[in-house]
């Protein structure tokens, strides 16, 4: 067998070189030389056809029907709930997350759960298969059905596939992959990559659902190239502090579904359980009503969640004073401060800012504006809000207060949940009055300090 050419191209300009250096010539970046294989006229995978179908005619895309994608379970109802619905055929699933979070347990548990009506195989590269027999017998599950190959030869794997036609694969992990094609160490950028590609393009031609395992780097993203994040269908990021039971499942891409959506889990003797009512998690469970500490509700997909956001005010003993921010986003805590100052006529120059999250939860929408500057006022005046009131809003650099999107969607679950005021911005006040909910619409951002004012007296 005559080897494989490869060369090296860069990752910033895409000049080409014929060995690898630590400086393109061509831009003058360090480290950005990755190895390719130079393609030729001949297929390099005898047992995997390089196109992915026939070539199919052109058609107007009103003659094209438009059909629901079948989906079937993984057997555990949050990571269904994340997925949109459940796996798809054929699907690519890339997930990623922290070491000992969580990953391969709730895989085995899904494939326990899945191969009692389908066809499926764990490709472990970094655990053997008595490392693996043991975590399932520990866990409990039921593996007479799972099939298991401990390999990290891609070749190997595709003629696995092949062979035995699984209907559902994981994959892990896909850094530990690699191909004879390439001469590059597993978990390099072109090892991650040409794997990636050639287990998708198995995936769509023979109708095969492939879970991969992906791993993190120090920042926590996935670790490789990006373009693995472009050639899968749906990306997953395990969030969660390893040091705390709960587990949170986050969708940052689904091409069969919505994104952002959140599934909730228990880590437990038993693996991994979903919680069915995760805005316990995130409100701390106070006697009496404490001063910082005001209720939201975000919106995570299509599940609104209370979460309780708690701010902490005190005198500053150093020339600038601190702002930090766990759970939201920093520089957005400095604009709000600023607001705060301009148009409520509270100023905090002086006063090192906290703000929390509870549960370890990533709150990313502005929603979440108007909640923080409550907890703030609460903590500064030491004084707790009252009992009962949930908050939502986003707030302008003008001080008013604009809307969040399904903001009855929130109302209602705040009320379910036994809330009884709810301070809210005036376009999302409701034309129907909530049972058991009384509502407050206000529109700039001293008006809401007002009427917390007026509850207050």
């Amino acid at each position: 067998m005559a080897k494989v050419k490869t060369s090296y191209s860069c990752t910033e300009c895409g000049g080409v070189a014929n060995k690898w250096a630590g400086q393109c010539q061509g831009c003058g970046q360090w480290n950005t030389l990755v190895e390719s294989v130079i393609e030729t006229g001949s297929n390099r995978y005898s047992q995997v056809p390089q196109s992915l179908a026939q070539t199919a005619p052109v058609l107007q895309l009103s003659e094209i029907d438009a059909l629901e994608v079948p989906r079937f379970s993984t057997g555990i109802d949050e990571f269904d709930r994340v997925l949109g619905g459940g796996l798809v055929s054929g699907g690519v699933v890339l997930i990623g997350g922290d070491p000992g979070i969580g990953k391969s347990t709730l895989l085995l548990q899904a494939l326990a759960a899945m191969g009692k009506e389908k066809s499926v195989l764990y490709v472990s590269g970094e655990e053997s298969g008595a490392q693996i027999a043991l975590r399932s017998r520990r866990l409990g599950v039921e593996t007479s059905s799972m099939k298991l190959q401990a390999e990290i030869q891609l070749e190997k794997i595709l003629s696995t596939l092949i062979t035995h036609k699984p209907q559902v694969v994981v994959i892990d992990s896909i850094q530990t992959m690699y191909s004879d094609a390439l001469s590059s160490a597993p978990g390099s950028v072109a090892q991650v990559r040409e794997c990636a590609a050639q287990l998708t393009r198995a995936a769509k031609l023979a109708d095969i659902t492939i879970i991969m395992v992906g791993h993190v780097t120090k920042e926590g993203a996935l670790a490789g190239p990006r373009v693995l994040e472009h050639i899968v269908d749906t990306v997953l990021y395990f969030e969660g502090d390893t040091h705390s039971s709960f587990r949170l499942v986050r969708a940052i891409k689904n091409r069969f579904g919505a994104v952002n959506e959140l599934g909730v889990f228990a880590m437990t003797e038993r693996g991994l359980k979903g919680v069915s009512n995760p805005s316990a998690l995130f409100l701390s469970q106070h006697d009496t009503p404490v001063p910082g500490a005001c209720v939201m509700v975000t919106q995570e997909g299509s599940r609104p969640l209370l979460v309780e956001i708690q701010a902490l005010v005190d005198a500053s003993h150093a020339p600038n004073a601190r702002r930090l921010s766990v759970g939201l986003e920093q520089n957005r805590l400095a604009m709000l401060l600023a607001v705060l100052h301009r148009h409520a006529g509270i100023a905090a120059f002086d006063q090192d800012v906290f703000i929390n999250a509870v549960g370890g939860v990533k709150i990313v929408e502005p929603a979440a504006d108007l909640a923080v500057l409550m907890a703030i006022h609460s903590s500064m005046r030491n004084r707790p809000l009252p009992r009962g009131l949930v908050v939502f809003g986003e707030v302008g650099l003008a001080g008013e207060i604009r809307p969040a999107p399904r903001g009855q969607e929130r109302l209602r679950e705040a009320a379910k949940l036994g809330f009884t005021i709810a301070l809210i911005p005036k376009a999302n006040a409701p034309k129907q009055a909530i049972e058991g909910l009384i509502v407050v619409a206000v529109d700039r951002i001293d008006q809401a300090l007002s009427k917390l004012r007026e509850m207050d007296e």
